[in-house]
């Protein structure tokens, strides 16, 4: 808010709404308080620019370039999901039929949902916590939900990056650790298939890629499973302790110094990808992985499974909800084109994963070459184990083998350290602008702090038993309930602040009112499709398996306690603001329901208060 005294800018409004916002008084937000009469911000003047509304003095910092805004954005929702996920799904959904439930979905939920979060972020300047008190107050649970739901999948993602360092340091030597059967590690059912003749392939059989995987990074030999875990794995503690390093030192300093760490981490992993994309294209049966990836079967179009999977790929691929573009967007200055971003933004993410599975199953089709198997026998594994275990297989036996598999897990590094930056900048963001008195100047120690408490919530992952509680941490740490959390935000923002009101915000910012598709995917096709994801998946519940190990029924117990302990802050929030809330009951609905004051230059332009559309 401007300082008080401070002179007015004499220059002329450039839109009828800042003309209002100069000369008139900012209205009162409560139905039974009258506020005293106070100029509104003009969001053209340099304390608007400078600072966040609310009670934060201190200058709030801004992204150096355009460029560092975007990069980030490209670099969060292009992750490693994008290389392992998309493409396993494609084939198992249908092939290029798939693409025609993927695009829907992205078209009517995925973008318009990343296009809201940018737009709120942008235009209330302010983290997951705190904004919710200029939205819907009784929803600022949510953003405790969100910055819960960060730490757990900060728990077991920097995990997986810290195995590609491994592998990464591994694959520094003449001949790779995974190309062969003769390493100490190595058990009879180890079988080397390629460049030999009359090798037979059965149930039992193990490439050394996964031995290696298994016994060699992981050790799970060493554990008996959930029940017993094992010791600490010494040299994945020192490759964590490596990744949170950079971490720390790429955003102790805020967006300005990780905007520029985005320059190599987020532009790397195309440039890998076309390498590997020539490569893959050029091996014998890279036909046969393209075939089998793009071949369309319109019959599994009929199966529920396979929308919902479209759906949840979409949503977990763009990544609204996570509280990150939020974080991200609140750096933006105020008249930044939000609308053209999201849009950028969204089709460089959709096209990277579709790139992605031509370069896996380019690779997938050779091996399934060299086996003399169909592809579908090779690419049964999704998740780590794709990138782990079935791609350096296939790197170890190429020619070159040391340099393409140098890159392959410098990409998946970048690629992980681009989403870990996203996730804990909107922790940071959402914490440090809702305690501005006690953390302002201090984010060097917060930082340090945050880091030093996803490390040791890491601790766990780094056992010999390690992998089967990431899985864990995977399926139930940011699961059913980020797409909780995402429908619930689409309702309040929609239904309960009001779809005109933001869209009013929306023409503050832009100059233009979002159109109708718009305003009618935010209202009820989003909605609608998340309570779908939501329904299924809770209807569907898999048993949980990993390297054959079936997960204990306690283990899934605690799973729920898991989605519990980060959804239920909620509905805790929601009876905190309604008890300690003064007032009759009707007042304390009103209070709750409405955002706290109008601390906005487009709030000068009337538009009723109501909890309806």
């Amino acid at each position: 808010k401007p300082s008080a005294g401070a002179p007015r800018s004499p220059a002329a409004p450039t839109s009828p709404v800042q003309g209002l916002a100069q000369h008139q008084p900012c209205a009162g937000t409560f139905p039974a308080v009258t506020l005293m009469a106070q100029p509104c911000p003009v969001p053209d003047s340099p304390s608007w620019q400078d600072t966040a509304p609310g009670p934060q003095t201190h200058p709030r910092d801004k992204w150096s370039k355009k460029m560092d805004f975007l990069l980030s954005v490209i670099g969060f929702a292009v992750d490693l999901g994008n290389v392992w996920r998309f493409p396993y799904i494609c084939y198992q959904n249908g092939g290029g039929a798939f693409l025609i439930p993927y695009t829907l979905m992205a078209v009517f939920g995925g973008v318009p949902l990343f296009y809201m979060e940018l737009a709120l972020g942008q235009f209330h300047r302010m983290g997951a916590i705190p904004i919710w008190k200029h939205i819907c107050p009784i929803f600022k649970g949510i953003g405790f939900s969100i910055c819960i739901i960060g730490l757990y999948v900060s728990f077991y993602y920097n995990t997986i990056i810290a195995w590609a360092l491994y592998y990464l340091c591994s694959s520094f030597s003449g001949s790779l650790p995974w190309a062969s059967c003769d390493n100490p590690w190595n058990t009879p059912d180890c079988t080397n298939y390629f460049g030999r003749s009359n090798v037979t392939w059965t149930n039992f059989s193990r490439s050394p890629a996964e031995e290696f995987y298994t016994r060699k990074v992981l050790e799970v030999q060493k554990s008996g499973g959930l029940d017993d875990v094992g010791g600490i794995r010494w040299q994945l503690l020192l490759c964590l302790f490596l990744i949170f390093t950079i971490v720390y030192f790429s955003l102790w300093k805020g967006v300005k110094t990780s905007g520029k760490v985005v320059w190599v981490t987020a532009t790397l992993p195309y440039a890998v990808l076309l390498i590997l994309l020539v490569r893959g294209a050029t091996l014998p049966g890279a036909w046969r992985g393209v075939l089998f990836y793009l071949r369309p079967d319109w019959g599994k179009l009929l199966s529920t499974a396979v929308w919902v999977d479209a759906a949840a790929q979409i949503f977990f691929s763009l990544g609204p909800g996570f509280g990150v573009l939020l974080a991200l967007s609140s750096y933006n200055p105020f008249h930044n084109n939000c609308y053209r971003d999201a849009l950028v933004t969204s089709a460089v993410n959709c096209l990277t994963s579709f790139l992605s599975g031509f370069v896996i199953f380019t690779v997938l089709g050779y091996m399934a070459e060299m086996r003399d198997v169909e592809v579908e026998d090779v690419a049964r594994d999704k998740g780590p184990s794709l990138l782990f275990i079935t791609y350096p297989e296939a790197i170890a036996n190429m020619v070159g083998s040391t340099f393409f598999a140098i890159i392959f897990f410098l990409m998946m590094i970048t690629l992980g350290l681009d989403s870990t930056f996203g996730g804990l900048e909107a922790v940071i963001t959402a914490v440090m602008d809702e305690y501005p008195q006690v953390l302002a100047g201090r984010r060097e120690l917060f930082v340090l702090g945050l880091i030093t408490v996803c490390f040791l919530g890491s601790l766990s992952t780094l056992t010999y038993g390690g992998a089967y509680v990431v899985k864990l941490l995977e399926e139930f740490g940011a699961g059913c309930s980020i797409l909780a959390v995402v429908l619930l935000e689409t309702i309040a923002v929609s239904w309960f602040y009001g779809i005109q009101r933001f869209s009013h915000d929306v023409k503050a910012m832009l100059g233009f009112t979002p159109g109708v598709f718009w305003k009618v995917c935010w209202v009820a096709i989003s909605p609608a499709l998340l309570a779908f994801i939501v329904i299924s998946s809770l209807l569907d519940q898999p048993p949980l398996t990993l390297f054959n190990y079936q997960y204990p029924e306690w283990s899934i117990s605690v799973g729920y306690l898991i989605v519990a302990s980060s959804f239920i802050c909620i509905p805790l929030y929601m009876v905190y603001k309604l008890v300690w809330t003064p007032g009759s009951l009707k007042q304390r609905l009103s209070v709750c329901l409405w955002p706290e004051r109008a601390t906005r230059a487009p709030q000068a332009e009337a538009v009723p208060m109501s909890p309806v559309l």
